[in-house]
């Protein structure tokens, strides 16, 4: 039997933002006294109701989260089931056959696909399913379930190591479901290809959001010298080398991530012409500068500088100050390609860091292209949070070029 869930009210005039589309509840809109939200377990089912009792829709609770609600139909009959899991892995397969030829890529990308919490990566016949909030941790069970009904992958790979289960009070955990799996996964984009490692790898193995960015490379990369920094397995660094680049230096802080850039280098026959260089990005960046080495394109495609609100501030001085560097060490006329993937980090903000570092140096800046998630990533259209990745292309002169 299906649960009903349990009944949650707003205070007045806070479901303005939800009849818009959005699809989060904060603990602040609660109405306390009719919702005694804090007696219930993380990840509760729950129907919504605005104030005046009308309901809005049905989701799931964590009374411990300051997103304390996420509405998962707003049809409030209908409580999160396998059965609508079915129905939006359905939906999402649809969209990602009519775009890809093949089975790599995001196939559930959370709000986007109207399933708030869950993350779903496809490598093949491989499935790595991230769990990201305490309402699909309920759900797991039929989550799991709901895949095998629908794509019956090989191996299925569970990531539940998301920093974002600390903020819903989660256990970080690995497994794999049912057989074992395998130690490595595949990946094919743009017409490379590369192995990138199944459960030490960065988030679910690999970053299907720049795709798109990364096969743009070709406009700018073709006989030129090009540094990637922050590069990790070599996704952009292998690409502008297919794409015909003179040679690519891959910077990253780890060994391992820099022998598997290596070796996906060997594996697509561009090996000869990459060089790594183990270290922190900003080091790198100030030595190379030091030894007066210049490249026609530099990548700057850096972890998360903003990952709470409290952290902007030095956050975009860390956006600003790696541009500098980056531009430093640029050719004359060269391209900088550089990205953010912090969600409170607008297109503009990174633009405005961009382009004070360059006056600071006194140079001046076209901004060439503005690039963003690939289409496996959709934005929710009533949700701009969920637009979390900037990539700008941008040519940097010195300042008499332009005023």
């Amino acid at each position: 039997m299906q649960d009903k869930g349990c009944e949650i009210w707003l205070k007045k005039g806070e479901e303005k933002r939800l009849r818009g589309g959005h699809l989060w509840i904060f603990s602040n809109e609660v109405d306390t006294e009719r919702s005694p939200i804090r007696d219930l377990p993380p990840g509760a089912p729950a129907v919504f109701h605005e104030h005046g009792g009308r309901a809005i829709g049905s989701g799931y609770i964590n009374p411990h989260s300051l997103i304390c609600g996420r509405l998962l139909s707003r049809d409030a009959r209908r409580m999160p089931d396998q059965a609508m899991l079915e129905e939006r892995l359905r939906l999402a397969l649809e969209l990602r056959q009519r775009l890809y030829p093949a089975p790599y890529y995001r196939l559930i990308h959370g709000e986007g696909d109207g399933l708030p919490g869950l993350v779903v990566d496809r490598y093949g016949d491989v499935c790595v399913v991230q769990i990201n909030t305490a309402g699909m941790e309920h759900l797991q069970e039929a989550v799991l379930d709901a895949i095998q009904a629908v794509l019956a992958p090989r191996h299925l790979l569970l990531r539940a190591d998301s920093g974002l289960r600390d903020l819903e009070g989660l256990d970080s955990y690995t497994l794999w479901v049912g057989s074992d799996g395998v130690e490595e996964l595949c990946v094919e984009e743009n017409g490379c290809a590369f192995h990138v490692p199944a459960l030490g790898g960065q988030k679910t193995g690999w970053f299907y959001d720049h795709r798109r960015n990364r096969a743009r490379l070709v406009d700018h990369v073709r006989g030129a010298r090009v540094l990637d920094v922050c590069s990790y397995v070599g996704g952009w660094g292998v690409q502008a080398l297919a794409q015909g680049a003179e040679h690519v230096t891959c910077v990253d802080s780890s060994s391992d991530a820099l022998d598997r850039a290596t070796a996906n280098a060997t594996l697509n026959g561009v090996d000869e012409r990459l060089t790594t260089i183990e270290g922190d990005a900003f080091e790198v960046l100030q030595a190379l500068r030091q030894e007066k080495l210049r490249y026609d394109v530099v990548i700057l495609d850096p972890p998360a500088f903003v990952k709470k609100r409290k952290d902007l501030r030095n956050g975009l001085a860390g956006y600003r100050r790696l541009n500098g560097l980056a531009m430093q060490v640029l050719a004359h006329q060269g391209m900088l390609i550089s990205a953010s993937c912090s969600s409170h980090v607008g297109e503009d903000a990174l633009l405005q860091e961009v382009l004070g570092a360059a006056r600071h140096l006194d140079r001046s800046l076209q901004l060439v292209e503005r690039g963003s998630q690939s289409a496996d990533h959709p934005m929710h259209a009533a949700m701009p949070e969920t637009r979390y990745l900037k990539c700008l292309t941008c040519r940097v002169l010195p300042a008499w070029v332009s005023p």
